[in-house]
């Protein structure tokens, strides 16, 4: 007999779903490469804590409206609030925070996609002990495969520019906060409802953001036409829609299994930043960009 993680993995995949639901995961790979570009959108003309508070706050703000208008449940003690917290901060305030950090001072945002990157193994090495999950054999070549994919598609920038060590530091940081938020999500943070957690979840990364920026920067803001239309996108497309997304998928399925989605992320950069900056697209990256796909279909794919 199947364990129960095995029959959570099988559930993943329903026949007969609606299209939305089978497009979902494309959806969240689509959305969340943007974050990278829109980091380099927004800084030239903000702050990166400075931003990622307004980001927060913002969405905060959003969140609640949604809470409200559909009477959703708040937590009922302050156990779930505390765990709803350390994710908002995990997830949202360590991991984006160092994206943007890293970003600022001058880390490429391949480097920054490359390192995040990784977070399916690492969420996959932590999701066994800690969650019970089971990765197979077949899963890790997938994993493996997925790397060999990403690994080609930046390898140029890897021996140029990788920016400064301090910007490589803060990322991997980011990558482990990424992986802890994604499972201690899983484990503790699904007693609560998803609107008002998400309310929770920002409202503690918009505090731990508020005094960063305070302590740090001078919050100095150009208003600009892009910055407004980066704003725009990074709140209500990213923190509101994207990682409602993420949540719904990782609800679905095994977390593993989700986050190893996030193979794709860095090959989507690269044709994102073809279209916008017109960087070109050798055969390497494309190359890349196939055995980044196969090795996510080996890890995603239903028994």
């Amino acid at each position: 007999m199947d364990n129960p993680s095995t029959e959570r993995t099988a559930a993943a995949v329903r026949p007969g779903e609606p299209l939305w639901v089978t497009a979902a995961p494309a959806m969240l790979v689509f959305l969340w490469s943007t974050g990278f570009i829109g980091a380099k959108w927004v800084l030239p003309y903000i702050e990166p804590f400075t931003v990622l508070a307004i980001r927060f706050g913002a969405a905060a703000v959003i969140f609640v409206a949604i809470a409200l208008a559909t009477g959703a449940p708040w937590p009922k003690s302050w156990r779930p609030a505390l765990h709803a917290s350390i994710v908002g901060i995990l997830l949202y305030g360590c991991y984006l925070t160092g994206v943007f950090w890293a970003i600022s001072i001058g880390t490429p945002a391949w480097i920054s996609a490359l390192v995040t990157s990784l977070q399916p193994l690492l969420t996959a090495v932590l999701a066994g002990p800690l969650l019970g999950e089971r990765v197979t054999a077949r899963q890790w070549i997938g994993f493996l495969l997925g790397f060999g994919g990403v690994a080609l598609v930046v390898w140029r920038d890897i021996g140029g520019d990788a920016g400064s060590v301090a910007g490589l530091i803060v990322l991997v940081g980011a990558l482990f906060a990424f992986s802890g938020g994604t499972l201690y999500q899983k484990g503790f943070g699904e007693t609560n409802d998803p609107r008002t957690g998400q309310v929770v979840q920002h409202v503690a990364a918009f505090a731990m953001l508020v005094l960063l920026a305070a302590l740090f920067e001078e919050q100095r803001i150009e208003w600009t036409a892009e910055l407004i239309v980066g704003l725009f996108w990074i709140i209500v497309v990213l923190s509101v829609g994207m990682f409602s997304l993420l949540y719904f998928l990782i609800k679905r399925g095994a977390v593993s299994k989700v986050s190893s989605l996030f193979f794709l992320v860095p090959p989507v950069v690269a044709v994102e930043a073809h279209l916008l900056y017109g960087e070109t697209l050798g055969m390497t990256a494309v190359l890349g960009m196939v055995l980044a796909a196969a090795g996510v279909y080996l890890v995603t794919r239903s028994r």
